[in-house]
């Protein structure tokens, strides 16, 4: 099933983020006594910073994921992990440092990577010639339509083999980074994008323009057996009708 939701206000947008975590959130615990939930960074903190605290769900069966990480020491600013524990830990919510499965930066960029793949995995219980199934992804996008750390017209977007990459020269600061491929992506129960801003704009026209052009990252996110979920805000709508 893939929805559209159109919002006029953050408040509004808070609240619609909150309600599609919840009822996931919920439902997984529910079957499976756990939830697995991938957080994107960038712009997307602030409003996962302000849903998480208003949840009415036991977080204490969380596990929480990146969808892509900037390979920096979580003390820096741009450490998306880093971003995260500095609202989610810090006595507003139950979570805890445990339950968040991050990149390990004491080893090289491409062990990483691969340690991030093999912990994911066992996360999971899954073998290697499995692929884990995130209860929730919530994506972000960049006025370039990339999403995760898969840029436009680069290798990684023909990576089939692996669910966990490196990338070492990305067109966006800071260059290295670890990001999920399309294989686990696409093969999330729901994805969820969360766009704002009118410079986003021109991208989200193309995706909803059905056009067999592909010339955004973002257009590749199509969840095998989920949900494709997009809730934007009137500035990144305003070339939809």
């Amino acid at each position: 099933m893939e929805s559209l939701t159109i919002i006029e206000s953050k408040d509004e947008l808070v609240t619609k983020l909150k309600e599609e975590i919840e009822k996931r959130s919920k439902q997984a615990i529910k079957e499976r006594k756990q939830f697995s939930i991938g957080l994107s960074g960038g712009s997307l903190v602030q409003y996962i910073g302000e849903v998480i605290p208003r949840l009415i769900t036991d977080l204490e069966k969380w596990k929480i994921f990146f969808c892509d990480e900037r390979f920096v020491e979580e003390s820096n600013q741009d450490s998306t992990y880093g971003c995260y524990k500095r609202i989610l830990l810090d006595g507003q919510t139950s979570l805890k440092e445990e339950q968040f499965i991050k990149i390990n930066t004491k080893l090289s960029l491409d062990d990483s990577a691969r340690d991030y793949e093999e912990r994911i995995l066992r996360e999971f219980n899954c073998s290697v010639d499995h692929v884990p199934k995130f209860d929730l992804l919530v994506l972000g996008m960049g006025p370039d339509g990339h999403t995760c750390s898969l840029f436009p017209e680069h290798n990684l977007l023909k990576e089939h083999n692996r669910l966990i990459a490196a990338i070492d020269d990305s067109p966006k600061p800071p260059l290295q980074r670890i990001t999920m491929t399309l294989s686990l992506i696409n093969n999330a129960s729901c994805c969820c994008f969360v766009i704002t801003g009118e410079s986003k704009a021109m991208a989200i026209k193309q995706v909803f323009s059905k056009s067999l052009d592909i010339s955004y990252p973002v257009q590749l996110i199509k969840p095998i057996n989920g949900d494709l979920i997009w809730i934007l805000d009137t500035a990144a709508a305003k070339f939809l009708k």
